[in-house]
Formats: C-alpha cells, structure tokens, sequence
C-alpha cells in the first residue's frame, strides 16, 4: 500500500535499461517518502532469469508475471496486470519507460485507473503544493517536471487526488545505479491467469522484425552535435571526420535533423535521445532549452558558434569562437599532431 512502483520492460529476458534507471530513480523517491519500492515484470520465460538484473536496485518486493501470451508484448495483457494489481497493491507513484512499449501501456493503465499520466518527464522530485483555489495543502507529492509549448517553459505538473500517479521518462533522462548486489528483496510468482482473462489474448504477433541500432549515442563517452548553424549535410561530414579521430559518434539539434542534414535517430534532445558522454562538442548549436534538456549532465561541454552569446554558451565550460568549417579542421589536425 502507497509503494513507488516501477513496470520493467523485457526484450527475452534481459531487462530494459531505462526500467533499471527508473529503479535507481524509484528507490531514491521511496527513501524519500519513506515506502518501500515495488517492481512488476511480465514476460514468457523469465523466471529465475530477471530477478538478479532488478532486486540489486534497492527493489523490496518485485512481481513476476510469467506466461506464454506474455511476449511478444501485447497491450491487452500487460494493461490486465498492471491495473488489477494496483487495484490490490494501491501504489501511490508509478514509473515506466517512454518507449513504444510505455507510450502504449502507460494511458491504458491511467485511463483505466481515472488516475492521469504526465508523459516524457525530464525530473521527478518530490514536494508540497498548495491548492489556494481549494483551499488545500498537499504534502510528498510526485513534481513531475518537463518541457512544454514547444520547450519554451518548464513545466510543473502534480495529482493531488488520484492515485497512482504515473509518469513516462525516456531512456537516458536518468542514470543507473546499482544499490547492493546482493540486496534482498521479496519476490512474487503471481498467477497470470488470476489477472489476465482468456479474451485479452486474441490479438497475436506473428512475426517480429528487430533491427541492430546503427550506431551507440547513448552509450559513447564523445559525441560531437551539430546543429543548424553547421549550414549544410557536407558540414556534417567535418563533424564525421572529428567523431572518427576521437572515437566518438555524432549527435544532432532538432533543427539540423528537420532541415534533412542527418538521420533522425541522432537528434539529441527532448525530442530525441538523452546522452551524459564524458565529453560533448557543440557545433553551431544555439542552445534551445528542448536540445539542453538531453545534454546537460555531460561531464566536459565544448561550444563552437560563431555567436558568443549563444544560451549554450552560459552552461559550456569551454567556448570556442569560430565557425565549424574553421575550427573543426583545426581541432582534427591538431589532435593528430598530439595523439601520436
């Protein structure tokens, strides 16, 4: 009862990385309020498979739904488990990935429970709020924080009524962390069929196409971005040229993605992916609040911009005044003349 709970997505039986950085993020808001934090996971053949890769993350009690129809993931199924065990369970704050899976999950839950749903949240906090039109105060309510209208503000949104309260966040937006290996939690193998009727198994996958990710933004300690100030798709190519000399990938602003410069799945952003490299080279990027939103927490940010007010400016630690055709062959020549 009035538990942090955390839906894990499975892809076999190996668990998703953005439930294992909503665990990290759960156990740190449970401490908070003081309950214990829950976990639930549904799949076929996962039994004695998944449990070693959740319970390290500080999770006290963690639900096992194992069956048949349970993978491929179909909505009706997975929508049937969540809602009737926080029927039973009543958490007071829900976590789920803002993946394929979590964007289609999360509103059946919501709707089902009458209980509201902020999607692609970017911080979570913990606090107080007074409703001065009711006349009521609320304490240890969910901040469940993102960018709005366009990312032109940030948003602040509470439940104070309805429970759970449910957010979505990208993978990335947190980072993970192990709390003990050898944490001890209670395990759950429920009855899938005490939860799931028959007839929400009639929609069947019969083939599944999976594809290797082209490249690993996510996971590269340098990325060098480019936004719109790089002026052209052959501009991108200087910013290739540096990726391969530093070991690194190339990212993107929403804009040089837009304007056709490079592949979506680079863009870097709340819109895109959330990257945290060691190093991060900003080319051309203004600094829009939507494009800070996924880079932020980079150890090292480098700009270069030929306007030195750029907003992007205010958070680099280094800035480097200068155009991308200018500087970048500058800084691949001399890298190779020192990394001999």
């Amino acid at each position: 009862m009035n538990n942090v709970f955390v839906y894990c997505e499975t892809e076999g039986s190996k668990v998703a990385e953005v439930s294992q950085e909503l665990l990290t993020k759960g156990r740190k808001l449970a401490n908070q309020l003081g309950v214990q934090l829950h976990a639930v996971v549904a799949g076929n053949g996962i039994k004695g498979e998944v449990e070693a890769q959740i319970l390290p993350y500080g999770v006290d009690k963690l639900f096992v739904f194992d069956g048949k129809g349970l993978f491929p993931y179909t909505s009706a199924p997975h929508t049937d488990i969540l809602v009737n065990l926080f029927k039973e369970e009543k958490p007071q704050i829900c976590l789920m990935g803002a993946t394929v899976i979590g964007r289609d999950l999360g509103p059946r839950v919501s709707s089902s429970l009458t209980s509201g749903l902020t999607a692609d949240c970017t911080q979570l906090e913990i606090g107080d709020y007074d409703d001065k039109k009711a006349g009521k105060h609320y304490e240890n309510l969910l901040y469940q924080i993102r960018p709005a209208f366009g990312g032109n503000i940030v948003a602040t949104i509470v439940n104070p009524d309805h429970r759970p309260q449910m957010a979505t966040v990208r993978s990335g937006v947190m980072q993970k962390q192990l709390l003990d290996e050898h944490y001890k939690g209670e395990v759950v193998y429920a009855d899938v069929d005490k939860y799931v009727p028959q007839e929400s198994y009639v929609v069947k996958v019969l083939e599944r196409h999976v594809e290797e990710a082209k490249h690993n933004l996510k996971g590269s300690p340098i990325v060098i971005a480019g936004g719109y100030g790089v002026g052209s798709k052959e501009g991108f190519d200087l910013l290739f040229n540096l990726a391969k000399e530093l070991h690194g990938e190339v990212g993107a602003s929403r804009a040089a993605v837009d304007a056709g410069w490079v592949d979506h799945d680079r863009q870097i952003g709340q819109t895109g992916v959330t990257v945290h490299p060691k190093v991060y080279i900003a080319c051309g990027i203004s600094g829009q609040i939507q494009h800070i939103a996924g880079m932020q927490d980079s150890g090292i940010i480098i700009s270069v911009n030929t306007d030195p007010d750029a907003p992007i400016n205010k958070i680099a630690d280094y800035v480097i005044t200068g155009s991308v055709e200018e500087v970048v062959p500058k800084l691949i020549k001399y890298y190779k003349q020192n990394s001999k």
